[in-house]
């Protein structure tokens, strides 16, 4: 998912996350210039900051709690997530990450790439410094930063249902090299441990295959209604007219009856880590 730090939403963020720094830094009774060595920037550099005309690095936060104490980290790590939550995330996706937060059951259909839940750090960091056009330093650590911490949601939403059906092709391409591929194999098989998250690879042959109109995500909210979502090139699409999204429903029934089960999943994976 792309970002544009330009864009006002990102921008009304950056002041309150600045705005938020300024107050804890005048309630812990320090200027800028008293407060800034404290935290290893300059004087410019946290004036810019609390200004909301500069990204925060994510070091930022162990440093306040250095120079102000634990519970104002808290408050700031707290503002620095949902920043990051925002910055990190394409216009055109927020619709659905907000769904995704509240969602009692989640289905992801995937043919194109891992997942964003279900993808390990260095899975990640490939995939952003491989964008076209090329992303910055500071934009690649943002997005990354922001994808781990969408990833929060299998830990925090226990009783939340996340089923994925991922391509088999999409383990064999080895994008990264052969030890992103290592690291994603492990981090699946981890993921897969969990009791709310099931996974199933579709095989690289098969005869009959409900997935043939692309990638699909299904959300069931908390009234236990069905909403859909597709992407493509910088663009998506919210469905939620109840015959569209029931077709989706049956397709993604389908898939999960032809993609591998749970023990055949975990087998494939072993047998592919072990070959690496």
């Amino acid at each position: 998912m792309g970002a544009d730090n330009s864009e006002p939403e990102v921008s009304d963020s950056l002041k309150t996350f600045g705005a938020v720094l300024k107050a804890l830094r005048d309630e812990g009774g320090l200027t800028q210039e008293q407060f800034a060595p404290r935290v290893r920037y300059s004087v410019t550099y946290v004036a810019k900051m609390e200004q909301g005309r500069r990204f925060p690095p994510k070091e930022l936060i162990p440093r306040v709690e250095e120079a102000l104490g634990a519970p104002a980290a808290r408050v700031l790590g707290a503002a620095y997530r949902t920043l990051i939550r925002k910055a990190g995330l394409a216009s055109w996706f927020r619709p659905w990450a907000g769904i995704e937060e509240e969602a009692v059951s989640l289905y992801t259909y995937e043919c194109r790439a891992i997942p964003g839940l279900l993808q390990p750090e260095p899975y990640i960091r490939t995939a952003f410094e491989q964008r076209l056009p090329p992303l910055s330093e500071e934009q690649i650590e943002t997005q990354v930063a922001a994808r781990l911490e969408r990833q929060r949601l299998l830990t925090e939403r226990p009783n939340t249902a996340f089923s994925f059906v991922v391509e088999q092709a999409l383990l064999e391409r080895h994008m990264g090299g052969t030890d992103v591929t290592r690291q994603l194999l492990d981090h699946l098989l981890e993921q897969m441990d969990r009791r709310n998250v099931e996974l199933q690879v579709m095989p690289l042959r098969r005869e009959t295959h409900a997935g043939i109109d692309g990638l699909m995500y299904l959300a069931e909210t908390p009234q236990h209604e069905w909403v859909g979502y597709s992407e493509g090139q910088q663009s998506s699409v919210l469905i939620t007219n109840p015959k569209d999204v029931s077709a989706m429903l049956q397709r993604y029934g389908k898939l999960r009856s032809q993609a591998l089960g749970h023990e055949s999943t975990v087998s494939l994976l072993k047998q592919m880590r072990g070959a690496l």
